[in-house]
């Protein structure tokens, strides 16, 4: 998956983040997630390191707040947010670019996976009517034996793509991606797509 964040790029959002108000933890993780279109939710191991050294170079003040620890940014820090404006520009249109290209990265995934299921169909079609015209007629082959076995191989190969894109799916949106309505309907399009060139391979 294409990073997020750059090196030292956190360090300047989160100070960003604290510019616009005190915040605590559990609160700035739920921001970075929102900024960035839900494609990068950090853990906790993450976000309260950095927050440490920020409070270590005086950017950043902490308090606690009945159960939760709230943090604050400095005078010092809102200096240093000021004076990297342009760096923030920069990482806001670098946040953008990598929403599309994981959303571009998910899209691939899917055509790959409808491509090489339309060419397993497509082979096996091809060898069933080879297998049809060479072969002499016996019992053995009998055309519905022989249906009920490429029918057999037919639910293996929808089953091991529903499988495969099932898992890339569900390992993006583990790792804090925004499934985004647009490749999901890019894998309905596909999907009526090999069915329907199914049903003309059927009809002949």
């Amino acid at each position: 998956m294409t990073p997020v964040f750059s090196h030292g790029d956190l360090r300047l959002y989160l100070l960003n983040l604290l510019d616009e108000g005190p915040r605590h933890g559990y609160d700035i993780m739920q921001a970075l997630s929102d900024r960035t279109g839900g494609t990068y939710t950090p853990s906790a191991g993450t976000v309260y390191p950095r927050l440490a050294k920020l409070e270590e170079e005086g950017l950043v003040t902490k308090s606690v707040d009945g159960r939760k620890t709230v943090y604050e940014i400095t005078e010092a820090g809102r200096a240093e947010v000021a004076s990297r404006a342009a760096d923030l520009e920069g990482i806001e249109a670098g946040l953008a670019d990598s929403v599309r290209l994981i959303a571009e990265e998910v899209r691939g995934s899917v055509r790959e996976a409808m491509k090489s299921l339309r060419a397993d169909l497509a082979a096996s079609s091809r060898d069933e009517r080879a297998q049809a015209s060479a072969a002499p007629p016996s019992a053995s082959d009998d055309a519905r034996v022989r249906s009920r076995e490429q029918l057999h191989r037919a639910d293996a190969l929808v089953s091991q793509f529903r499988a495969s894109v099932r898992s890339d799916l569900r390992t993006f949106v583990a790792r804090g991606g925004e499934l985004a309505a647009s490749v999901v309907d890019d894998l309905e399009n596909a999907l009526d797509d090999a069915m329907k060139a199914i049903v003309r391979e059927l009809r002949g």
